[in-house]
């Protein structure tokens, strides 16, 4: 890594590895923090896939991405992080209109729904959203609207 950073000090390397391995430390914690807590959030990611089409689910996670595409008609799909995988999520549009705030800025969230699976793209059709308090840790997501 040195080489690749041949005007860089020593300190400045350091600072980049310490950076990387704090990143990784919390997301390490926060999947502890999800497995410790996962009694109340229904089923992980990882449980999604051997689930019946139609079945209505409980999910949470920490959202690690959040898309709004102008050509989905005000649908928004969340990415919610476990500590076995991830989760998709659809919120459809007045559901999203009346939680806006709420999915637009919890860094944790919960997600009940009916679980959908369409050739096997998994994902759960939102009816309900709330907030999931797990860590005041910070955490950032991949937001596009």
């Amino acid at each position: 890594m040195e080489d690749l950073m041949p005007n860089s000090g020593r300190s400045d390397v350091r600072t980049v590895r310490h950076s990387q391995m704090l990143a990784i430390l919390l997301v390490a914690g926060c999947r502890r923090v999800l497995a410790a807590e996962r009694d109340g959030r229904g089923r992980k990611a990882s449980d999604l896939a051997g689930m019946s089409n139609g079945k209505y689910v409980r999910i949470g996670g920490c959202v690690i991405a959040r898309q709004r595409p102008g050509t989905a008609k005000g649908f928004v799909f969340l990415s919610l992080e476990d500590e076995t995988g991830v989760a998709n999520a659809i919120i459809l549009p007045d559901l999203f209109q009346k939680n806006r705030l709420l999915v637009t800025s919890e860094q944790f969230l919960m997600v009940e729904g009916t679980l959908q699976n369409q050739d096997n793209v998994i994902s759960v059709k939102a009816q309900r959203v709330m907030p999931l308090s797990i860590t005041r840790a910070e955490t950032s997501s991949h937001d596009f609207y």
